[in-house]
């Protein structure tokens, strides 16, 4: 199980979290891999000085702009499901 953690804090609000959270869900039902993929928010990932959007995934993190949800989906989510 893959786990997504996108930061929902003001911060990240700010920056687009709400339209990265919405292309997640649509990408992740789009996949056909939504039993293998946790996808949660958070209030703060301690990253607030970067540009993007804070992400976790499985611990690792990414400064997320939410023009590139798709990309990010294609190169790292979906090589870690399938990894």
């Amino acid at each position: 199980m893959i786990k997504i953690t996108v930061c929902i804090g003001s911060a990240c609000h700010l920056k687009g979290s709400r339209q990265v959270v919405e292309e997640l869900q649509k990408l992740i039902i789009q996949s056909k891999y939504q039993d293998n993929i946790d996808l949660a928010g958070t209030f703060c990932l301690g990253k607030c000085q970067e540009n993007g959007v804070s992400v976790s995934v499985d611990g690792i993190y990414y400064a997320l702009d939410p023009q590139k949800v798709e990309t990010f989906f294609n190169d790292v989510i979906l090589n870690a499901v399938k990894g």
